[in-house]
């Protein structure tokens, strides 16, 4: 349904808030994984399995015979079956937080699906299936769908360009939405994306960040540098060695966040150090710790074997004291160029 009143409001709810379910398409796709796609469907199960504890999880299967491969990992890794429910939706890829839908409140408190218009991260041509799984998952969900439109454009944008508050502030980077490279929107300006944030986010106010993360190849998500953590916290990913290529733009996203906490009371911000570089088959992936999923009771981490890791579950222990942090290795997972966040996609209550 096609959402015509641009004067109604709504709001993005903050992740932290509490969620109905978490949405997970079950992985297929061997080439997103070359020579470690075997060691893949396991951490699924664990992530999954972990979830299930807490609340349920809506997982994306081609079909019902997958069904019981699936369960003999989901028990071996000790899933609360009754919380999980499979739902038939051919997928391209896993990544729901860029796929799937954002929810979003109306003024009545209601769950509305935002059918963002997906276009393969401007990179990828096999996207037929993904761009399609917000109507064909609906029947399940069962909410009024919205198409955000922009000058009588559906408007591109990924889950994992943006993250939020819930209480008007939003994070995103220059490089995804702004750049002539991976174009997501033609022409769309500055000025123009914050009035689509403000109309379909409830957002009032942009922190644009300049850059991401070396081997990310959506150019730019802000769920692999910055994440919101509490209304006036935000985790930022930093780079101590001067030689790394991360280091110049992640001291400048620094920078301008620390500029703007100047003109946002109470913003509080905490340096989250990036695990060593991990190059697989001579390519860096886009390893980083911010590519955490903050679910009902626990905290999902992304670890990377790294003599770092200790240090960052510490951070995020103090951090997170009303929730279980469970760290996942995601050495191998990272191989497919995302993590836990990329994957889920939180429904609220």
């Amino acid at each position: 349904m096609l959402d015509k009143n641009t004067s109604l409001h709504y709001r993005m709810p903050a992740e932290w808030e509490r969620q109905k379910s978490t949405l997970i398409g079950w992985p297929y796709n061997e080439k997103d994984w070359p020579g470690l796609f075997d060691k893949i469907p396991e951490v699924f199960a664990k992530i999954i399995s972990r979830l299930s504890l807490c609340q349920k999880v809506n997982v994306l299967v081609k079909n019902m015979n997958s069904k019981k491969d699936i369960n003999f990992l989901l028990k071996k890794n000790k899933v609360k079956l009754k919380n999980i429910h499979f739902i038939v939706c051919k997928t391209d890829r896993v990544w729901m937080r860029d796929t799937g839908p954002i929810f979003v409140k109306d003024t009545q408190n209601k769950n509305i699906m935002c059918n963002w218009k997906f276009n393969g991260w401007a990179k990828y041509k096999n996207y037929k299936h993904d761009e399609k799984v917000n109507q064909k998952i609906n029947s399940f969900y069962k909410k009024k769908i919205i198409l955000p439109k922009f000058k009588k454009r559906h408007v591109v944008l990924e889950g994992g360009s943006i993250d939020v508050n819930g209480k008007g502030l939003l994070l995103t980077t220059r490089e995804c939405l702004l750049s002539k490279v991976q174009k997501r929107n033609l022409n769309f300006k500055r000025e123009d994306y914050h009035t689509i944030f403000k109309r379909y986010l409830g957002i009032n106010k942009v922190i644009w960040l300049n850059k991401g993360i070396v081997g990310d190849d959506t150019h730019g998500h802000i769920d692999g540098i910055a994440r919101f953590v509490d209304q006036k916290k935000i985790f930022i990913a930093y780079e101590n060695n001067k030689r790394d290529k991360n280091y110049k733009n992640l001291y400048e996203n620094l920078k301008i966040l620390t500029k703007e906490r100047k003109k946002i009371s109470n913003l509080k911000i905490i340096k989250i150090p990036m695990p060593k570089p991990i190059y697989i088959g001579n390519i860096r992936v886009p390893a980083t710790y911010l590519n955490f999923y903050i679910s009902n009771k626990f905290i999902l981490l992304p670890i990377f074997n790294d003599n770092k890791d200790k240090i960052v579950v510490n951070i995020f222990k103090k951090h997170f004291k009303g929730r279980k942090v469970i760290p996942i290795d995601c050495s191998n997972l990272i191989w497919g160029f995302g993590a836990i966040h990329c994957l889920t996609q939180q429904e609220p209550i």
